[in-house]
């Protein structure tokens, strides 16, 4: 995703009024566990760090301590009941999601160099190495472990996008950090995911979080380099969400060296949120203070939290993530910038992909 100190997206607070695009950086290889009306607004508990582990709550048992910052772990439960499972499924109408707004995160000012972008290319029929935001029309494997994803937060609705990836759980998701967090500020809330989303269709059901994770740099810094996190799902009609979509390997630690490819579902600036976007090409370090690396990409917010893969087979839609959309510089719209996915990505990664 892609911050940008700029307070703009309704009741969004300024720490999260980022621009959510964003490439990260490469990693090593860890593969784990491959598998292919109204209502009334659903309140969430509220966070607790600690410095023990919490385990999942029985309906209507008090709050465990959350993993605290010694842990390189901010955990938060989200729904573990099915009542409050119903009610956030309840509560995501047609009007709520097509009201909600994108998330995007976007900093102050660009490297030197930068230039402004434009709009959303026109589609394209084969796939290429340097798209700059084209809808994905190729098909494979990213068009089912790719989602739109739907969250409350700071008495907002919001949209991003996340990605399935390999876990031991068959239930883990890897995210931009805002979409789960505003940084320093509250928690999301009714937390969605739509696997395979694509002009209203739903093909693959909705998945409700029942459990958010980030890194205490985000959660106690708003730490750009560290835009990232994880979801771990609850089941839809008795099945995990792998088993519906299969999911993309993720790797920790590898600078990027080749092209790399992101998707996402962006939803400003003439996209409208509908379908799959892409961007591809090679990446770059940030030249200011974060850690991430840009890529040229006119994707805007909402595809905050979409995938970047390396080795990407757009024959087949495989490859391994290594970053996730994470903000873009306020006057530079052309370039969108992913975390790298580090030691503290991978601490997330192991806690989730056992819950």
């Amino acid at each position: 995703m892609i911050t940008l100190r700029v307070a703009h997206l309704g009741a969004m607070s300024a720490s999260l009024a980022k621009q959510v695009l964003g490439t990260l950086a490469g990693v090593t290889i860890a593969m784990v566990g491959a598998s292919a009306g109204t209502m009334p607004d659903y309140q969430a508990p509220a966070a607790h760090q600690g410095s023990a582990a919490s385990a999942a709550r029985a309906p209507g048992a008090p709050m465990q301590p959350m993993l605290g910052p010694e842990d390189g772990v901010v955990r938060q439960n989200a729904v573990n009941d099915p009542i409050a499972l119903e009610r956030v499924l309840e509560y995501w109408t047609p009007e709520r999601m097509a009201a909600a707004e994108p998330a995007g995160r976007q900093v102050d000012n660009a490297p030197p160099g930068a230039a402004d972008g434009a709009g959303p290319t026109d589609p394209q029929a084969a796939p290429r190495p340097d798209s700059q935001g084209e809808r994905w029309t190729a098909g494979g494997k990213i068009t089912k472990t790719t989602g739109r994803v739907y969250l409350t937060m700071d008495g907002g609705d919001f949209t991003c996008s996340a990605s399935v990836v390999h876990a031991d759980n068959k239930d883990t998701l890897v995210t931009a950090g805002h979409c789960l967090k505003d940084g320093k500020g509250a928690w999301a809330k009714n937390w969605t995911f739509i696997p395979g989303y694509s002009a209203g269709k739903e093909p693959l059901g909705r998945y409700v979080a029942r459990e958010l994770l980030v890194a205490p740099q985000w959660s106690h810094q708003a730490d750009d380099s560290y835009d990232f996190g994880m979801a771990v799902l609850n089941t839809s009609g008795g099945k995990h969400v792998a088993d519906r979509t299969g999911s993309q390997p993720i790797s920790f630690g590898t600078a990027p060296q080749s092209v790399r490819y992101a998707f996402g579902y962006p939803t400003s600036g003439g996209f409208d949120g509908r379908h799959l976007h892409y961007c591809s090409g090679q990446t770059r370090p940030d030249q200011r203070d974060t850690k991430s690396s840009g890529m040229a990409c006119r994707m805007t917010e909402g595809s905050s939290g979409g995938p970047w893969l390396s080795n990407f087979d757009t024959a087949t839609g495989k490859g391994t993530i290594t970053s996730v959309v994470s903000f873009k510089y306020a006057n530079d719209e052309s370039t969108q910038y992913g975390p790298h996915l580090g030691a503290e990505a991978k601490k997330l990664y192991d806690d989730a992909r056992t819950m």
